[in-house]
């Protein structure tokens, strides 16, 4: 069925009427609060088009109707109004970036900061991945039968040890011989650089099987990644809790677990696409169950050409997207000038 103009600005105004108000909308309360010069029946009839094509949805309890997450998806991508930011949002923003701070990760956490004050939602922020640690040197040393511990020395000469799981019968010379040829083999890889055909090249080292490499190189990931892990920081973790969609208790604990699970909300910011623009995901865009009911935003922050890092807003879907893209995208521009700046002044010292 064709969406023609029309249905557009129906469906417009009820997205922007539920986003203030939280209740369904129907469509005397159209007719009434919006100018679209058409009858409350016309536009009962329009609106059932629009749940029908899956754009809208109508609660057991009520005969109003709600946006669906298709529904908001065409709201974000074609008909939301764009919504320019007051003098005293963006003079927090700029206020918020531009104290003096002496660590990059300061001002990620003052922007993150500044987000959940303006939107009211929750903020997420990944802290800048200035190096991706590469291998420098790594030892397998037997620590009894069947474990031995590995030690891992990055290129910045960062150390971190794992303890595995290896056969029993592997003897300490061996290992000895096979740390040699770690070394000889991974020495300036980094974790994504060691693929299959490296791995085929270690296993033709004399006694080296699948069965002993396995555990080390999964070793030898664990101690990397947790070098390379970078820290999140949150702020307004309990203000998803003043919107009446969660106000289940259920809802909002499954919620706040998953805030509280590192891991799950660097997955949710590292999985985002990398690029120059906003990305939107609405409701069961996200592959996480647990925020299916929530929309993330999220912008990459950068120096020149490279990509350090990314910071999100997440909130229910009935977020306030204009206002929060347009925080966003602002956010973003003053962001990159203050590392350009932090980043020129620490070359300059």
């Amino acid at each position: 069925m064709y969406l023609d103009d029309r249905k557009r600005k129906i469906l417009q105004a009820i997205i922007d009427d539920y986003i203030d108000t939280a209740e369904p909308i129907g469509s005397r309360t159209i007719a009434r609060k919006h100018e679209l010069g058409l009858s409350s029946a016309t536009i009962r009839n329009e609106m059932a088009d629009l749940e029908e094509m899956g754009f809208l949805a109508q609660p057991h309890t009520s005969a109003g109707r709600i946006p669906s997450d298709k529904g908001y998806r065409l709201y974000v991508d074609e008909l939301m109004k764009a919504r320019e930011l007051t003098f005293e949002e963006t003079d927090s923003i700029k206020r918020a970036l531009e104290i003096r701070i002496n660590e990059m990760t300061q001002l990620i956490r003052q922007a993150s900061m500044i987000m959940s004050k303006i939107t009211r939602y929750t903020s997420i922020a990944m802290a800048p991945q200035l190096n991706k640690s590469t291998l420098k040197a790594v030892q397998v040393v037997p620590i009894q039968d069947g474990r031995a511990l590995i030690i891992v020395v990055t290129n910045a000469n960062v150390i971190r040890n794992s303890f595995i799981k290896i056969p029993d019968n592997v003897s300490a010379d061996f290992l000895i011989m096979l740390s040699n040829a770690l070394n000889s083999k991974l020495n300036g890889l980094s974790i994504d650089q060691i693929n299959s055909s490296v791995i085929q090249d270690i296993e033709k080292e004399p006694g080296v099987t699948k069965e002993i490499i396995m555990p080390i190189l999964e070793g030898i990931a664990d101690s990397i990644n947790n070098i390379d892990y970078s820290d999140i920081y949150m702020e307004g973790t309990t203000n998803i809790l003043n919107y009446p969609e969660f106000m289940d208790i259920v809802k909002a604990k499954e919620f706040l677990n998953i805030l509280d699970e590192k891991d799950m909300v660097y997955k949710l910011l590292n999985n985002q696409n990398v690029n120059d623009k906003i990305n939107v995901q609405i409701g069961a865009e996200n592959d996480i169950e647990q925020i299916k009911d929530c929309s993330l935003v999220t912008v990459t922050y950068s120096f020149g050409n490279v990509v350090l890092g990314t910071i999100g807003v997440i909130g229910p879907t009935r977020m306030e997207y204009a206002k929060v893209i347009s925080s966003m995208n602002f956010l973003k521009r003053k962001l990159n000038e203050e590392i350009l700046k932090h980043i020129g002044n620490l070359d300059g010292s």
